[in-house]
This record gives structure tokens, C-alpha cells and sequence, in this order.
């Protein structure tokens, strides 16, 4: 499902870029500043109508204009018709989608345009807070499985509205019944596709380490968000003049993480930088390739300066699964030799110069 034609306008340095990518591999490169994770960020506003980098439009919105706009051509179910994607989003925080002519929401786009994003903030995966591998986990189920999103919002709602309740102080026992009935039903079904897409990527997730990272066994486990030797209706009940005083509920799918370990042991405090970058680096490109494996196509990789997550020979064995993987990939980079002589020779490698917010003709 490549972007076959490419245009941005007024996202931040970049007033206006137009670009005709490969299929395959493009390597965005030039200077510090010139614009090419501006160019990433435009990508990945196509596909999820915000920044990676910002939630603060007036830094994503080129300075002195009030909207910024990228339009793609787009063969979205790979069959070699290509059709318009526009995303366009004001100072006002209005976004307008449009895709064949039609207006489409968020879900519908995220599923025309599946992105996975690789960049220093990655790391977050293995070092930050559980919300963050819930992020991870939950594009992977949402992907694999049609009744993700439905479940997903469904338990938002009932978690807002016990929450909301706990807030209130008093609650009738009836009324609590009800919301608790609903809660523990999403959270049972959300739980399970979050376990099965677990299960999925684990063997993915071990044969790619075992080539980037020899004589290293990560230990993928996951834990719901509550302890499972109990039912989830046992544990709200002992748990509930607690979640009174505290005013929300805190147990559930919304506590759920996904667990790393080397030996037994929190993988993030016993690996080194350089062996982080790699395991985070396998957690994205097995799910790339369990993506193309569940739905017959490939998602967009968005690499933001490849050679300083990774050193020449991990690059390289980086760069061969992404051949593999089969999809369209944007991957920036300061000096153009860095990324030079690591693909195939039947891989259509594109290179793009960018300068002050420019593609240069040099």
C-alpha cells in the first residue's frame, strides 16, 4: 500500500514539498535543520492526523500560517490503483480527512495507512511508563483484529463513567452492579486480543532478535492489569473503598503492561544502550512483519536517523529484514554514504536531498 505521490505544505520549515517516493526504500538525508523529520512528521500526519513529535499545533503549523495540509496519492490495498488522501489541520485543532473523495474519521485512516515510527523516542518502549508499551501492544491488536476498536472504546466509556462515579462519593449498589457487569465484560474480551496478539508476535519477536542480537533471550510476558489468580469481579470488590478514596479505578485493561526480562530480570536495567536500541528496534519490525502476515499487506516504516540508533553491522542486518518485511520505508539520515551499499541490489533505493526546507536539484 505505498504513497505513490507525496505533497506537504506549511509543516513547520517545509512550505511546500513535493515528492514521488519508491516503493521500497527512501533515504531522506541532508544537514541538521534542513527539514527531514519534518518531512517524517507530515507522513505521519497523513496516517494519523497529528505529530510524533508534538501535540502543540502552532509548532507543527509553519510559523505565520493558520493550517498545514498533506495530500497523497495512495494504492492502499496494494492492488496498483492509487487514489487521493488529504489531511489538513488548523491552529483551531479542526482536522479535515478526506480519501477518494469522501470524508473518512480517524479509525478509517489509521487502518489505510498503518505507520510504524522508529526513532530516539522508541526507547520509551523499554524505559518509560506502562502507558506507552499499552500504546505499542494496542497497535499491534487493533491491526490484527477488527473488534479491537470497538471493545477498546467500549471500555473507555465504562471506565469513564465508574470513574465518574467513584468521583461522586456516593454510589447506589444497584448502579454500581451495572457499570461493574459492563466493566469486567470489555475488560475480559480486551484482554484476550491483547494476550493473543502476545502470543503472535512472541516467535516473530525471537527469530529477528536472535539475528540482531546473538546470545541474548528476551522473555516477553504480559501482565492484564490485575492479578488473574482472582476473577476481575473479586478484585473490584476488594478494591473498592480504595478506588472511593482515591476517585478512580485502579484496576483493569487501562493498568495492563507489557513485561520485558533478561534472566528474570527488568530488561531496560540490564541491557546496555546499544543492545536497548536493537531489542526496541526487533519489537518494531516483528510487528511490521506479523502485520503483512495478518492482513497481506505492508505497513510504512518512518526511521528518523537510522545510523545513530544503530552501528554498521546492526544497520545492516536491520536493513535486510526491512527488505523482507516488504514495505515502503522513509528513513532520514545526516550523510548520505551512511545508508549507501546496505541494501540488495533489487531493492528500489530512492534518495532525496533536502535543504532549508527544499528538495535540492543538486
Amino acid at each position: 500500500m505505498p504513497i505513490t505521490q507525496l505533497n506537504v505544505q506549511a509543516i513547520r520549515n517545509l512550505s511546500e514539498l513535493s515528492l514521488t517516493p519508491s516503493s521500497s526504500i527512501n533515504i531522506i538525508y541532508g544537514a541538521n535543520g534542513s527539514g527531514k523529520s519534518s518531512l517524517l512528521e507530515a507522513i505521519h500526519l497523513l496516517g494519523l492526523c497529528r505529530s510524533f513529535r508534538t501535540n502543540k499545533l502552532n509548532h507543527l503549523i509553519q510559523s505565520g500560517g493558520e493550517r498545514c495540509t498533506v495530500f497523497a496519492q495512495l494504492d492502499a490495498m496494494g492492488s496498483g490503483i492509487s487514489q487521493p488522501l488529504g489531511v489538513e489541520r488548523d491552529l483551531a485543532g479542526e482536522s479535515r480527512i478526506r480519501f477518494a473523495g469522501k470524508n473518512i474519521d480517524l479509525t478509517t485512516l489509521a487502518e489505510l495507512l498503518p505507520i510504524q515510527v522508529i526513532n530516539s523516542e522508541t526507547f520509551m518502549i523499554l524505559e518509560g511508563s506502562p502507558g506507552v508499551r499499552r500504546q505499542f501492544l494496542d497497535w499491534g491488536a487493533f491491526h490484527s483484529n477488527p473488534e479491537f476498536i470497538r471493545l477498546w472504546r467500549g471500555f473507555r466509556r465504562v471506565l469513564k463513567q465508574r470513574n465518574s462515579l467513584l468521583k461522586y462519593g456516593k454510589i447506589d449498589q444497584r448502579l454500581r452492579a451495572v457499570w461493574d457487569s459492563e466493566f469486567i465484560k470489555y475488560a475480559e474480551q480486551l484482554n484476550t486480543l491483547r494476550e493473543v496478539y502476545i502470543e503472535a508476535l512472541k516467535p516473530e519477536f525471537d527469530l529477528i532478535l536472535a539475528d540482531l542480537l546473538e546470545g541474548v533471550s528476551i522473555e516477553l510476558g504480559f501482565s492484564p492489569g490485575w492479578d488473574k489468580k482472582r476473577g476481575l469481579d473479586q478484585v473490584l470488590e476488594e478494591n473498592f473503598e480504595r478506588d472511593l478514596r482515591q476517585g478512580y479505578t485502579g484496576a483493569g485493561p487501562q493498568r495492563a503492561d507489557l513485561r520485558l526480562k533478561v534472566d528474570g530480570h527488568i530488561a531496560s536495567e540490564r541491557l546496555s544502550r546499544g543492545q536497548k536500541k536493537v531489542v526496541v528496534s526487533a519489537l518494531k519490525l516483528a510487528q511490521g512483519v506479523l502485520f503483512y502476515k495478518l492482513n497481506s499487506r505492508s505497513c510504512i516504516y518512518l526511521i528518523d536517523d537510522l545510523p545513530s540508533e544503530l552501528d554498521r553491522q546492526h544497520s545492516r542486518l536491520f536493513c535486510n529484514y526491512l527488505e523482507k518485511t516488504a514495505s515502503q520505508c522513509f528513513i532520514t539520515c545526516v550523510d548520505k554514504e551512511s545508508l549507501t551499499g546496505l541494501w540488495s541490489e533489487s531493492t528500489e533505493t530512492c534518495f532525496f536531498n533536502i535543504q532549508e526546507g527544499a528538495l535540492s536539484t543538486q
